[in-house]
Formats: structure tokens, sequence, C-alpha cells
């Protein structure tokens, strides 16, 4: 008996718990039955007198009135109430703790739809690119939640503001689930080897058709490749050697590209797609009133959603229709552009 109740009582498993507790109220209002302290069995008042005694709240507003009564009380009640109340609490503690140990190493099961994505980890520049995301986030208008999907041996470095997953391969249909990765709206690949990098956008190209996704390489010679397999993949190669031959024939080059890019200060580059039913408009027309409504810069399009045919600085006299993605530069990301009335300008 000795051993099969130290073995019970040691893995005390919910079911036990449950078991212990049912008895306790069974065999305290049989006591209670007993010593004939019939004003504290009405089920409302039992239940409430439990519980309070238990909680070792004791309002003493009820009490038992008979010796036996307040033996019962004394010698059972309290000591087991107290014993189970306790063991209540540590359990539920202990899950508490565990399932926020499960979140913090990425193990948990998400249920998010149309996040964004991020796959691969790579230290100082995966933490900055998650900073930037935070704030594109905040002066978004959909407000997307943020899951970033690893492999290396990191618990969540964003704890409070972003979800994380730990996989063991990010081909692993089971993993990637758990990143819902065929709800995820966009998808960013990231990883120290670019081999890795292309097998993971090949797999998420296969798992999320319609996600906007992009991929980056060290090696752009691999960007052909992999845009030849899937062509709506966003490919970004490292662009530093381009910035410094920039630079030295056009001196702040750099320095403007990355005030385009700084979502700190500065102004920045952002892109909106044209409404459907909305009517086509020229060029000149949109640039103007982009200036003068919203203090923007038109600085490009693309027709169609067509992200690998963007034409900068387009005449003047072209026409923009529904579908098409517009670039523009300003203070902060326009969320609530009247296309309508760039006509009537």
């Amino acid at each position: 008996m000795k051993r099969i109740m130290s073995k019970y009582l040691s893995e005390m498993r919910w079911y036990i718990i449950v078991m212990f507790t049912l008895f306790y109220v069974a065999s305290s209002y049989l006591l209670l039955f007993i010593a004939g302290e019939t004003a504290l069995l009405n089920p409302v008042d039992f239940t409430y007198y439990l519980v309070v005694t238990g909680s070792t709240v004791g309002y003493g507003d009820m009490s038992p009135t008979s010796e036996m009564g307040k033996s019962v009380v004394a010698l059972y009640i309290i000591p087991m109430g107290l014993s189970i109340f306790a063991l209540l609490l540590g359990r539920i503690a202990n899950w508490v703790a565990k399932q926020w140990q499960k979140g913090a190493k990425g193990l948990n099961q998400l249920n998010v739809t149309n996040h964004v994505l991020i796959i691969g980890w790579n230290g100082k520049r995966t933490m900055q690119l998650l900073k930037l995301l935070l704030i594109e986030k905040a002066n978004s208008s959909h407000n997307p939640d943020i899951v970033l999907c690893v492999r290396a041996d990191i618990e969540n470095p964003m704890p409070s503001r972003i979800d994380f997953v730990k996989v063991s391969s990010f081909n692993n249909d089971e993993d990637m689930d758990r990143a819902c990765i065929e709800t995820a709206a966009t998808i960013v690949i990231d990883n120290p080897q670019d081999d890795m990098t292309m097998t993971t956008a090949l797999y998420c190209s296969k798992r999320n058709q319609k996600a906007h996704k992009v991929a980056y390489f060290d090696d752009e010679s691999l960007v052909p490749l992999l845009q030849k397999h899937c062509p709506e993949i966003e490919c970004t190669p490292s662009v530093a050697v381009e910035m410094l031959a920039k630079s030295a024939f056009d001196p702040g080059s750099s320095l403007l590209h990355h005030d385009l890019l700084d979502v700190y200060e500065g102004q920045a580059q952002f892109s909106a797609t044209i409404p459907e039913n909305t009517e086509q408009v020229v060029i000149e027309k949109m640039f103007l009133a982009l200036k003068k409504r919203y203090n923007a810069t038109f600085i490009g399009f693309a027709k169609h959603h067509d992200i690998h045919n963007i034409s900068v600085n387009p005449d003047l006299s072209e026409t923009l229709v529904a579908g098409d993605k517009i670039f523009y530069i300003a203070d902060s990301r326009i969320n609530d552009i009247d296309w309508a009335s760039f006509n009537h300008s």
C-alpha cells in the first residue's frame, strides 16, 4: 500500500487530484452529517464552507456548533482542505510555468493567420529585421502577427512581442504546421547558408503559393536558379558591393538608400496596390495628387503585382489601373489613400 500510494502521489496526475478532491468532499459531508451539523449541509452552503475553509479565507459567517462538528473541522476538513488547495495551486502554477517554457522554447502549436513568418536565424541581422518589422506592424492598418521559425538552439528573443517556433527541419510538414505556414500572408527566408535558403524557399512555394515570399541570398548567382522554378518569390541579394561602387562615383548614394529604407527617422519607401473598381489614372495626376495631399513622392510602379518588372521614374503620360502596385516615398505609410480623387485633381 505504501509503495502504491508513493507511486501515485509522486506522479500527481490530474485524475488523481480529482479523485482525492471528490473523496474529500464526500467524506467531509458524511462526517458533518454524522456530527449533526445539518446547518452546513445545504449544497450551496456546504460548497461555500469547504472553499472558504480550504482556501484559508475564513470569513467566520458559517461554523460548526457541536463539539463533534468542531473536531471534524479542526482535525479533518481544515488540514485536508489546505493540503488539496495547496496541491491544486502547485499543479496550476506548474502547468502555467510549463506552458510559458514551451512557448519560450518554441514547442507550442500556434493558431495564427495572415501573419508574417520569418524562417531562419542570423543573430543580430535577424534581431534587426524583427525590430524593423515591429515598427512596420505598428504603422500598418491590419497589424499582422509576427512569427519567428528557427532551427537554432535559442529561445524566443522577444517573448512578449512575437510568436516563436523551433523546428528540427524547415522541410518537415509537422514542424512547419506548428508555424501555420499555409496561412501566412508573408514569408521571409533568411538562413546563414544559401543552400538551406534555396531548399526552404522551394518547400515554402509548395506549401503556400498565395503568400508573398522573400528570400535573401549572399550569392546572387543563385537568384536566377530559384526564380526559374519559383518565379513568384522575390529574391533579395546582398547589395553592399553595389552600394560601394555607386558611392564611389555618386557620393552619398549609400546614405540616400539607407534613408529610404530607414523606418526610425527621415523618409521611407512604401508601396500600395490600387484596389479593384478604381478608374485608370494618368501617372501625372497620381504624382501631383500624392505630393499635394499626402506629401509623398511617386517613384515607380509594377503592373498587376509583377514585382520582377518595376518601372522606375516612368513617363508622366503612362496610365495606372486597378491591380497595379505603386511605390512612393513618404514620412510614414499612407493607410487611407483616396484613390477615386486622383482623377479629379
